[in-house]
């Protein structure tokens, strides 16, 4: 029998406990989950990274941490942690962050801000371009920004993307390196944000990187908070440099009440609900993962310390 150790927020336990439970029994693997339980029996651990525990030194027969949030910033790091780490990266996620990013693309493309917000009553009837005259770039095109990537293509508009390394997604024109993130950003009419938070990509939106963007380029972060610098952001959305930004991610969640960005015209603040896990859906992967490894097969979205990600 397994041990395998819930470790969040208490209101967590209580949102996870069924489908977790229900997932073991699924799957057929006899488990006694909870989340107490002496460190020294622990075989797997169900984490976020605001859970109290942090020293992963006591967990001696432990096999693996299985993350519940896509993001490993706040872990990758702990020098304690010896057995490898999966993020989350559940179908529901991807749901989720594909209706998130291709609902405010399309609100960019057609223009809806400005008939939804137009108190002079003004009839414009200039027609927005066809999506495959309008050109979107992707930072970052791994598991949600690659979802992202596709759906966006798969609606006519001309796509790229750019990551650390080459990758090949069809309908997408890939970009790596620091020429291919100027190539893209150059080109890039609406740009999404779909990094992972590491000391190689905070501030990756600069001063400069800003202003390799066409003139009036609108950005969509739901990514993190820290790639992009905040005081660069604010000050090319006053020279009308960048148009617009739709900002999911922040420095300091929630954001502070005078913080510039909620009463700037052209930025709209949401409260970190781009996705967000979905218990069941999660418990799957999580299940799923414990599976693999007890057969010796791989686990999936392993983290490579290293990267970071």
């Amino acid at each position: 029998m397994l041990n395998i150790l819930f470790a969040a927020l208490n209101e967590k336990w209580e949102e996870y406990e069924a489908p977790l439970s229900e997932a073991l029994r699924d799957a057929g693997v006899e488990a006694k989950l909870a989340n107490d339980l002496p460190a020294e029996d622990v075989d797997y651990i169900v984490y976020a990274p605001n859970s109290t525990v942090q020293d992963f030194t006591p967990f001696t027969r432990l096999k693996a941490v299985l993350n519940l949030w896509a993001g490993v910033e706040a872990i990758v790091g702990n020098p304690t942690l010896k057995v490898p780490l999966a993020r989350m990266t559940d179908e529901g996620m991807s749901e989720g962050m594909i209706d998130y990013v291709t609902a405010h693309v399309l609100r960019y493309h057609v223009g809806l801000d400005a008939h939804v917000v137009n108190p002079d009553r003004i009839w414009d009837g200039t027609p927005p371009p066809l999506a495959r005259h309008r050109t979107v770039g992707f930072l970052g095109i791994g598991a949600l920004g690659g979802a992202c990537a596709l759906a966006v293509s798969g609606l006519g508009f001309n796509v790229l993307g750019w990551s650390r390394h080459q990758k090949n997604i069809p309908g997408v024109e890939c970009h790596a390196g620091q020429d291919g993130l100027k190539e893209v950003l150059s080109r890039s009419e609406i740009l999404a944000l779909l990094m992972p938070f590491t000391p190689h990509t905070e501030n990756t939106l600069n001063a400069q990187t800003l202003s390799w963007l066409p003139k009036g380029a609108r950005i969509i972060n739901p990514g993190r908070g820290p790639l992009i610098d905040d005081d660069a952001l604010l000050a090319a959305l006053e020279t009308g440099h960048i148009g617009g930004a739709t900002l999911d991610v922040f420095r300091v969640e929630p954001l502070a009440q005078d913080h510039p960005y909620w009463a700037h015209p052209n930025v709209t603040v949401t409260p970190h609900i781009a996705s967000t896990t979905r218990p069941d859906l999660a418990s799957k992967r999580v299940v799923e993962n414990i599976v693999r490894n007890e057969a010796g097969t791989p686990m999936l979205d392993v983290v490579d310390p290293s990267a970071g990600y």
